[in-house]
């Protein structure tokens, strides 16, 4: 492994707020340029390779490495023979649960980098609460810790979310068990945040997992179905707006309270056309329809849950 080996980094994984997080700390503050794997134009890399007039450290942070294109793939293999040892390379590849990196991906990597695979195993989830908590400064109880993942789920983005609301609601109080329900209880849609994320990233498998735990907690199928409805209406207003504008931007314009939800809500536009949100959005009316004409909600909602999240 050569001197350039802790400036280019493959981090792969099953969730994106994760694999972003990781990213953000390798960077350790650097301001990225960033690509999409799919949609690389070549001369991605000549940044990198050039010194800077100022000083200042480049980057490149290159998202979605699973789908990149060929020249892509070219540029980036004659990058990684000799990277610059004063640059640094970050790649994303998220993978369908179990699955692994590109092995020519890995392959180019290996020889000058770090491949890392970045995941939260779910009886860690409430570890890994603990350890976001300082960033929040909030103070978090194990207990509490543990009653946010009962009550939130398993999705990662949801559970920081939920950890920065009650930061914000209890300041340097002790956040615990008591606490969590108390500044959640009868917000039965925070359950269905997990279900949206794994629907939108067209993540079948869990999807199902998810719809299935929510009807055997009994949790009101019309519930569900309306938010579902309401993250699709926010992927067709971010669907509808230029790629271009920055994610600040993008949560302004459409009223998201986070920068992060409005790029996780990006990311999951980009699997999806815009014919096909709209055709998602008249499905899911209908479905409403037959629920309130008598269907149950598990006849109902897995065949809604497997149409939008199997691969199109």
């Amino acid at each position: 492994m050569t001197a350039a080996a802790t400036n280019v980094l493959l981090l792969w994984g099953e969730d994106p707020f994760l694999l972003r997080e990781a990213a953000m700390d390798a960077l350790n503050g650097v301001h990225p340029v960033e690509v999409e794997g799919d949609e690389w134009q070549g001369g991605e890399t000549s940044d990198l390779a050039t010194p800077s007039l100022f000083g200042e450290e480049r980057a490149l942070l290159v998202n979605g490495c699973r789908h990149l294109n060929e020249a892509a793939s070219r540029e980036l293999a004659a990058y990684l023979a000799s990277p610059a040892p004063d640059a640094r390379l970050v790649l994303l590849c998220r993978v369908a649960e179990r699955g692994k990196p590109p092995a020519a991906l890995n392959k180019m990597v290996q020889p000058v980098g770090e491949i890392r695979q970045v995941a939260v195993a779910r009886k860690d989830l409430p570890q890994w609460l603990l350890s976001r908590a300082e960033r929040h400064a909030a103070s978090l109880a194990p207990d509490g810790a543990r009653a946010l993942v009962e009550v939130l789920g398993e999705s990662p983005a949801a559970l920081d979310a939920g950890l920065e609301q009650l930061a914000s609601a209890f300041g340097g109080t002790p956040i615990t068990r008591d606490q969590v329900e108390s500044q959640f209880r009868g917000l039965g849609e925070q359950k269905v945040w997990d279900l949206c994320d794994r629907l939108f990233e067209r993540d079948a498998a869990r999807a199902v997992r998810s719809l299935r735990s929510l009807l055997e907690a009994r949790e009101e199928p019309l519930m569900i179905l309306g938010s579902v409805a309401s993250r699709v209406r926010d992927l067709i207003r971010v669907k509808a707006l230029p790629e271009r504008i920055s994610p600040a931007e993008l949560a302004k314009a459409t009223g998201m309270r986070f920068d992060w939800q409005a790029r996780r809500s990006r990311e999951q536009a980009r699997r999806f056309t815009m014919a096909e949100l709209v055709a998602i959005h008249a499905r899911i009316a209908q479905a409403d329809r037959e629920l309130k004409s008598g269907a149950t909600g598990d006849v109902v909602l897995p065949v809604v849950v497997t149409q939008i999240a199997s691969p199109a």
